[in-house]
């Protein structure tokens, strides 16, 4: 059981959803209103004014929900008998789910550049563990359609949680290449300039969407690093701790996302277990029976 908690860089908490549960991948709307996350294998989506909560998909199966940047639509993995690879829904539940890339390897979609015409995605094949691919997204009226996918990075590591940055120019991911994960970041799209990010290790990175930011998972605790930009060159300042607590980690899933503002996060925090209650009255009957036959008297 995890809560969903608002993170502040003053390392100050306040609960987004009233209840605990077993929540997965929170990510918030471009505009901030809405919270999309996958519980008990479905895609809901909250309403952070109302306090709504509405379940866009059902039998389970469905996870990684990711919005498009115009906010009408969510992208989402699918791993069940009857569904596979990447699919999509209306975000205000109007329509059935429907598929956008078909494949027999699990797929997570997982970011947009500003200008939401390129998914970047990662698909596990049984040859090449993860690789990173990344595919052109058109959205309409009728929905999401993409075009050939291609491939970005493929190596005998795992390399996840493709991120674009903003402007598309650079992508960050972590990969387990020097026998622990750690963030990296490359050029988009020929790949140059590889620079690794992350000091003692380093997962699920998220770009700002405000200022020269980068943040990531390290140990559990929550993680920033400057950088510029320089022609070609990405030049990174000493990474420093965003939010001291540590937050719910859950292996390939993102158990945080940036406010739009990017000044505060939503994160999945581990739930507090309930205090022991010490407020029972015991009443005993026939005490003094009960005292004789546990301490008999001395002479009988």
């Amino acid at each position: 059981m995890v809560t969903v908690q608002w993170l502040d860089e003053s390392g100050n908490t306040r609960p987004l959803l009233p209840v605990p549960g077993n929540y997965l991948s929170p990510t918030l709307s471009p505009d901030g209103r809405r919270l999309a996350l996958s519980s008990a294998g479905d895609i809901w989506v909250y309403e952070l004014g109302s306090g709504s909560m509405t379940r866009l998909t059902a039998g389970g199966g469905y996870s990684n929900p990711l919005w498009t940047v115009d906010g009408r639509y969510l992208l989402f993995r699918a791993l069940s008998q009857r569904a596979r690879g990447t699919w999509w829904i209306r975000a205000d539940g109007i329509g059935p789910p429907q598929p956008v890339m078909q494949s027999n390897n699990p797929q997570l979609p997982w970011s947009f550049p500003a200008d939401g015409k390129r998914l970047a995605f990662n698909e596990l094949s049984p040859a090449n563990i993860d690789d990173i691919w990344t595919v052109p997204v058109e959205t309409g009226r009728a929905g999401l359609t993409t075009g050939k996918p291609e491939l970005f990075l493929q190596t005998p590591f795992h390399q996840r949680a493709p991120t674009f940055s903003p402007d598309g120019r650079w992508m960050a991911y972590q990969s387990n290449e020097s026998g622990r994960y750690q963030i990296y970041v490359q050029a988009f799209p020929d790949g140059h300039g590889k620079r690794q990010i992350s000091g003692e290790a380093g997962t699920h990175p998220a770009w700002s969407p405000k200022g020269h930011e980068l943040f990531f998972i390290s140990g559990g605790v929550l993680m920033s690093v400057s950088y510029q930009e320089h022609g070609e060159s990405f030049v990174v300042e000493k990474p420093r701790v965003w939010f001291e607590k540590k937050i719910a980690n859950f292996g390939p899933t993102q158990s945080y996302a940036l406010a739009p503002d990017g000044k505060s996060i939503v994160a999945l925090m581990p739930a507090e277990p309930p205090e022991e209650r010490h407020d029972r009255v015991i009443f005993l009957l026939n005490f003094l029976d009960e005292l004789r036959r546990r301490v008999p008297l001395s002479g009988k």
